[in-house]
This record gives C-alpha cells, structure tokens and sequence, in this order.
C-alpha cells in the first residue's frame, strides 16, 4: 500500500490518542435495554469516568443542550430527556479522578460569553489543567427561544461570532496566574494593574467586558476542541483549536481531511503538528469478526427499532406517522408546510436544502431498492454505521492510521455506557499496548500534556 499524503510524515513513534463522547441523545443509548445504565445517575458517570481513567484514556467528554429535544411539540419519546449541565457535571467528576481530561461541549450561540468562559476557565483550575471545551455553534431558533434574544443569529454568522467569543477567552483565560499574587504585604496591589485589565469585545455579533477572574491553569487554558466539518468549521479549527473532533472515518476522506487541514494551518503560520484529529467512531468489539458484526446488526435494529423509524420520518413530515407500517413503503402523503422540525438537533447541511427535496430523494432510493419505511431508515439515517471487529483487527486499523499521519486517534461514541467501555478498555487497549501505540502509564498530568499539544 502507498503511502498516504496526509501532509504530515510518517511517525513510526506515534501513539493513539482516546477520547469518549457521551452525547446523552440519540438512538444509539437504547435506553430501554435492560443492560443499558441509568443515564442521568451521577453513580454511572463515576464508574464510566473512572473506567476510562483505568484505560488511561485522555479525555472523557460530554455532549450537552440547551433545550430538550422535541417531536411535534412535545418531548422526544425515544430520546433521554434528562442532562445535567456538562460544566456542573464534570466539575463533580474532577473530584473523583486524577488524571483523565474533562471536556465540556458548550455552544457559541447562545452562551453569555464571559459567563462561560469564566465556568470553563474554573473547571480548569478545579481540575488541576484537564478542561477541555468542545466548541458547537447553532443557528436554529428553537434553541434560541429559550434565550433572551431568541433565534437571531444568521446561519452564516454562527462561526464569526464564535470565532471571536473563542478570542475573548484565550485573552480571559491566560490574563494572570497564581505567580502574579502580591505575596508581600508592602506591594500596592493583591494584582498588578497589567495583570487585571479589562478584556473588551464589542462587534455587531459579541459584546462583552470583563476584567478575569479565573487564574490560569497547569495546563495555561482549557484544550480547545472544533467539532465542524464545515468551511467554517475548518477554518476556526485552524485558527484556534488543539483538537478537530471530526466525523471522517472512511479512509480516504480522512486522508483529505488530514490534507486539508494541515494546509490550513500553514496559510494561518500554525505548525502542522500543533492540532490533533480525532474522528468520532462507534466501537463494536467480538470474539470474532462474526461475533463483531452480530453485535452491530443488534445495535443497528434496536437503534432503529419501528417506532424510532417512524419517529425519524416525522421529523420530516412534521406529523404523526403512527399509522404507517415501519415494514411497509414511505407514506405516500405530502409533508407540511414550514421549516425542517429543528428538534432532531444539529441537522446535516443537505437536509437545508429542504425537507421535500429530501423526501423526493428517499422516495427515489426506496423505490430503486425496494426499501420499507425502516429499511430506509436504516440506510439513511446517521449514527447507524459502526466499525465492528475484533480487538486485534481494530487495533490493526488504529495504528496504521495514526503512525501514517491519518488521524492522531479516535473519540468513540459509546452504545453502551458500561459494556462498551469495558470492551475499549479491557479488550481494546491490550491490543493497542501489544502494538506500541498506546501509553502503559499517564506520564503526564494534563490534558495538554497527554495530547502532546505546544505549551500556550
């Protein structure tokens, strides 16, 4: 096989980097199983934590929203409804561990800016330098109503503003530290005027004034996670993250990412080695590759079970579809009038092309493969591909990613907070470890060290 390029050398020495990704939605919980935990008790948060801190895992990160989910005006009935804030909530994990970096997933949009970088720059300090801040935008106003300024930020704007609320924070984060504490009686002041000025943003999209309150850390400021695939997306990982949480898991589009973004760096005078890709990825792990790909035809049709199929659907017929067949064919009625139903959360960008576009294309894919309702939905819907096999076989794949400069490692999305967690630790990392990709010991004490990232 020729090598790839990745715009990054071969690294014979590289080590997989891991994270874990709990978004607290989505089908891939199946909540309702009888070996699924309880998926808002503090009690499986500290076991899973403390079971990736055993796998010396990175990071354990936290998705997090800011209005429950909603089908047709009422809760999501095949979603989790309850998630406690991800700052609060890692805060109470930082306590119980050592040494795994705590990354919150906060949004741009709608967040007060010194108000959250204040709480991310705390968790920081709390967590002896392991925050981390996994950076999302949103335009949809659905969140945006439970906001004082409600929708009113334009969908080409969401970037530029959290390009410049992300600015702020570097500025906020790293003002003054503990070594600029008066230590003697006789200085004038607790804290030299340099040190405690006021940081200032005012624009047509951020206004803020603060004077930091929050020293920095071990680690100098929290690790900027970029979850974005976009132009936009791309571009503020390039200017400002230490980490890209990409959705690239087919070989050659990581190949291109990988490409791209280091190119991207170099035009904003950023080594290439200055930012680390992790690509999200679902884990299933069997005895044998038949045992693997058992596993994930369980996870695929109870992910997708009927009424998770027919729920999906109207989402995009903005009605109910409860008298439809999951086994039978698409409905053959029109959708409503209006904007796609925003409560599915962060939309792909095609599906802003509008739902009846999207609804004439499913209904050509049905038509052409003979798909039923539940069928399509397995064909189209996301998080319904998974990377099955045996623990050697997955670590085979890893380190030759990561030693060709593909990727720097993986953020998996478990489906099972306690089962899955428990194969990637004790099945997975042995193999990892047997092939020299991965850490025997942490060596180091915070996230930015564990990632190997440039001291800020």
């Amino acid at each position: 096989m020729s090598t790839p390029d990745t715009g990054a050398p071969y690294d014979a020495d590289a080590q997989v980097h891991l994270g874990v990704f709990y978004p607290g939605i989505g089908p891939q919980t199946v909540w309702e199983d009888a070996k699924a935990p309880d998926q808002v008790s503090p009690e499986t948060f500290l076991r899973v934590a403390q079971t990736l801190e055993r796998g010396l895992f990175d990071a354990f990160f936290l998705g997090d929203g800011q209005r429950v989910r909603e089908n047709r005006g009422a809760a999501l009935a095949t979603d989790i409804a309850g998630r406690p804030d991800a700052i609060t909530q890692l805060s109470a994990l930082a306590g119980v561990t050592s040494r795994i970096g705590l990354v919150a997933t906060q949004n741009t949009t709608y967040s007060l800016p010194v108000d959250l970088v204040r709480r991310l720059g705390s968790l920081d300090v709390l967590s002896d330098g392991r925050a981390g801040w996994n950076i999302v935008t949103t335009d949809n106003a659905w969140t945006g109503e439970n906001f004082r300024r409600g929708g009113w930020l334009p969908h080409e704007h969401r970037y530029e503003r959290a390009t410049e609320l992300v600015e702020l924070a570097k500025e906020y984060w790293v003002a003054w530290s503990l070594a600029d504490v008066a230590t003697d009686a006789r200085q004038d002041s607790w804290l030299p005027a340099d040190r405690s000025a006021v940081i200032a943003r005012h624009s047509d999209l951020l206004h803020a004034t603060a004077i930091s309150t929050v020293p920095s850390s071990k680690q100098g400021r929290p690790v900027l996670f970029q979850a974005g695939d976009s132009v936009g997306g791309r571009d503020l990982a390039a200017r400002h993250a230490d980490v890209v949480f990409s959705a690239n898991n087919e070989f050659d589009a990581a190949v291109a990412y990988a490409r791209d973004l280091r190119a991207r760096l170099s035009a904003h005078g950023r080594s290439t080695d200055s930012l680390r890709i992790l690509p999200g990825v679902t884990v299933i792990i069997g005895d044998t590759p038949e045992d693997a790909d058992e596993k994930a035809r369980w996870l695929r049709e109870n992910a997708y079970n009927p009424h998770r199929a027919i729920a999906f659907l109207e989402h995009y017929w903005g009605q109910d579809l409860s008298a439809y067949d999951p086994d039978g064919p698409l409905p053959d009625i029109d959708p409503i009038d209006g904007e796609l139903d925003p409560s599915r959360g962060t939309l792909a960008i095609a599906d802003r092309t509008g739902k009846l576009d999207q609804i004439t294309q499913w209904r050509a894919l049905a038509a052409e493969k003979g798909l039923s309702i539940r069928q399509l939905v397995l064909e189209v819907a996301p998080n319904s591909r998974y990377l099955a096999g045996t623990a050697g076989q997955i670590a085979d794949r890893w380190a030759y990613w990561v030693r060709h400069r593909v990727v720097d490692g993986f953020n998996v999305n478990p489906y099972h907070l306690q089962d899955s967690i428990d194969d990637l630790v004790d099945r997975l990392v042995p193999e990892l470890q047997e092939r020299g990709v991965y850490r025997t010991e942490y060596t180091t004490e915070t996230l930015r060290d564990h990632l190997r990232l440039p001291a800020v």
